[in-house]
């Protein structure tokens, strides 16, 4: 899918596709990293996966198309949704994540966010951003943004006041289309849309560190089927366990990067 231009419905939404860059840049000397697969995991075939997040034992996932956005609860092994809570038709759900006992989602591109109860889902309050809501993760102060450009976004936690932005680069070249975003041992990890590669990124000046290129993951087969593009990044810390998976992919990978 690297490089081409596709207008695609699926659902009743809409989604455009833009011609992607190459990656890794022109004149990058920036190591590529391989992957093998450890396990695979069944994942429901119809979840337009936005965000991905792993926390205690469970992983918790934001799917979008208008109408049929939610936040879910999932059993790992099984692939089953054991809590679920859909949110207004009139939002595109996008990046979640949860910190401080609560869950912070994203929408596409009506400028709103949610904080639910963590363990309820029962919506605290919404709040409001400039621009696109695309991918979400948090350190230690805060949430950090995508907005489908090649800038990242934090924010404070309480108010959602900006703290700062970071241009994240490449040889020189900013990297557009930052989607989910999950931070792995302190690095900030990002999935590039429309690209089989994971951008590995410095927190601290938006250096990419290394890329992991994913490509292959889906068989033949299953590639041939209804599925859209990479999305999707869960770190386990307390097992050093990495999971990825994709829009409308019936399957979940646990990998090791080498």
């Amino acid at each position: 899918m690297v490089g081409a231009a596709v207008t695609l419905v699926v659902g009743g939404g809409l989604v455009i596709r833009a011609q992607a860059p190459p990656i890794p840049p022109p004149g990058s000397k920036t190591p590529v990293s391989g992957y093998t697969v450890v396990r695979t995991y069944p994942h429901d075939p119809k979840a337009f996966t936005q965000g991905l997040e792993y926390h205690d034992g469970f992983l918790y996932e934001g799917t979008g198309l208008k109408g049929q956005s939610a936040i879910r609860k999932v059993e790992l092994e099984t692939g089953k949704v054991v809590q679920e809570e859909k949110i207004n038709p009139a939002y595109f759900g996008e990046g979640i994540t949860l910190t401080a006992g609560k869950l912070f989602e994203l929408t596409w591109q009506t400028r709103t966010g949610f904080v639910y109860d963590a363990k309820t889902f029962k919506l605290i309050r919404n709040f409001g951003y400039f621009g696109e809501g695309w991918g979400l993760t948090h350190d230690d102060t805060g949430l950090v943004m995508s907005d489908g450009t090649s800038t990242l976004r934090f924010l404070e936690l309480t108010r959602f006041t900006e703290r700062r932005r970071l241009k994240v680069i490449d040889a020189g070249v900013p990297v557009p289309n930052l989607n989910e975003l999950e931070m792995v041992k302190g690095e900030i990890w990002a999935n590039v849309w429309q690209t089989d590669y994971i951008a590995r990124i410095s927190p601290r000046d938006g250096r990419v560190l290394g890329w992991i290129n994913l490509k292959g993951l889906l068989s033949p087969a299953v590639a041939k089927t209804k599925v859209d593009v990479l999305n999707g990044i869960a770190y386990d810390q307390a097992n050093d366990r990495i999971f990825v998976t994709g829009k409308l992919w019936p399957m979940l990978f646990e990998i090791k990067v080498k």
